[in-house]
């Protein structure tokens, strides 16, 4: 019961935070996901419905680095993204944190791909 109730409040506030939250062409939305093993992060245009960029914890030169979901897996799929995406063409994204506190590995991830050049 405990569990379903934290479940349904985590829930509610991915829906706030998506309420305010929408990509674009010009400026996707960059969502991160953080599981208890991995990191994904995706720049996404809602108005397509499309993937734009992707990197995880789980890609192939990724997977080398033995990177957990912690803040030092966080800044390196920080960065790593931050450059995908400049390689890209995407120069300014959305930040969607996805219902977790801007604390700890997010805000590490975020501050990773500021430094590599996006702008949020």
């Amino acid at each position: 019961m405990k569990i379903q109730k934290k479940i349904e409040l985590k829930q509610k506030r991915r829906w706030r935070i998506r309420k305010k939250v929408a990509g674009t062409e010009e400026r996707p939305r960059l969502s991160v996901h953080f599981s208890n093993k991995h990191i994904y992060a995706q720049a996404i245009n809602d108005v397509d419905g499309k993937t734009l960029v992707f990197v995880s914890t789980l890609a192939k030169d990724m997977r080398d680095k033995k990177l957990k979901a912690n803040v030092d897996g966080a800044s390196v799929i920080g960065k790593a993204f931050g450059e995908k995406a400049k390689k890209s063409g995407i120069g300014a994204v959305v930040f969607d944190r996805n219902g977790r506190k801007y604390h700890g590995c997010v805000k590490t991830f975020a501050d990773a791909a500021r430094e590599a050049g996006l702008e949020f």
